[in-house]
């Protein structure tokens, strides 16, 4: 790993520090600074020469602010002669602009990646795309792993013969099965219709759920506007219990509360692709850490070796 740089942004440093003590390297300093006249500088502070150079940043709110950091990091390791560069981006905010389902709007999703390619980036380590077609927004490689194993390994805790996973929509469908495949359930999914971001309608439930124990499965929750709509569904269904996991606990406008208030939610489960606020720790909430899988991947990038091993049984 002596050939190895890894610097992080401001998104999420307590991550950054966790994928290299697991890498057994040093988070290298980088200084970020802003001007008098509102513009944001970036100074990697150690030497990049022909080194493999990983940037570590979630797109996490203050997105912009994040995004055009990550930015001028990458254009500064290729200023400084980094071998090689790559984004490592936890979780890539937007991924949902993903197609153009109105007039006259852009596909953030395609720009954004167009933008890393041009400021530098040779590589994308990602976590749960929203849309996997995103993936071929890259005109660079891109690693997409997800966490489902780190999910399981969570829920296996608990007797799950009378287990069910539920996607709130068919969009996620797929994941879900391969995660009640990890666990040995049966799966089912809402038929979700969205209005506007934070209205939603789920019409119905296909697959039996009834007096079952469920595990609802999203890739990511911001205000919670779907699994609120899901839980009223599953009530109706009269399910046994509920439990909720997501790869990235947003929880925006005070959803993780919402979602903690339901009486029949006895866990909400993430993992740290995003940092939470220390005050947003309920007694509801676990938070897996996916450090592992991430430095798991950056030593096989590094050493030129599969990366999809990593989507191989627990």
């Amino acid at each position: 790993m002596s050939e190895i740089a890894v610097f992080s942004g401001s998104a999420h440093p307590e991550l950054a520090r966790e994928i290299c003590g697991h890498l057994k390297v040093s988070l290298l300093p980088c200084k970020l600074e802003r001007f008098a006249n509102d513009c944001l500088g970036v100074q990697l502070q150690a030497n990049c020469r022909e080194r493999d150079v990983f940037l570590i940043q979630p797109l996490v709110a203050p997105v912009q602010e994040h995004a055009f950091e990550l930015f001028l990091m990458l254009d500064a390791a290729r200023g400084a002669s980094a071998r090689r560069i790559t984004a490592v981006i936890p979780h890539y905010a937007y991924a949902r602009s993903d197609k153009k389902d109105a007039p006259r709007i852009s596909i953030g999703a395609r720009l954004v990646a167009d933008l890393l390619v041009t400021a530098g980036a040779n590589r994308v380590l990602t976590m749960t795309l929203h849309s996997p077609q995103v993936h071929g927004f890259f005109s660079i490689p891109v690693d997409h792993l997800h966490a489902l194993r780190e999910l399981a390994q969570h829920f296996r805790q608990y007797d799950l013969s009378n287990g069910v996973v539920v996607s709130p929509d068919l969009g996620n469908a797929k994941q879900a099965a391969r995660f009640a495949e990890l666990l040995g359930t049966t799966v089912a999914a809402g038929a979700k219709q969205r209005f506007s971001d934070d209205r939603v309608k789920i019409g119905s439930i296909i697959g039996d759920v009834a007096g079952r124990d469920v595990i609802v499965l999203d890739d990511e929750i911001a205000k919670g506007s779907t699994v609120l709509e899901l839980l009223e569904r599953l009530r109706e269904l009269r399910v046994k219990s509920i439990r909720i996991a997501c790869t990235h606990g947003l929880f925006a406008a005070g959803a993780l509360q919402r979602l903690a208030d339901q009486p029949d939610v006895s866990e909400i489960v993430c993992t740290n692709t995003v940092p939470l606020a220390t005050n947003s720790r309920l007694a509801k909430l676990t938070v897996l850490s996916i450090a592992p899988a991430l430095a798991e991947a950056i030593g096989r990038i590094h050493n030129g070796e599969s990366v999809s091993a990593l989507f191989g049984p627990h």
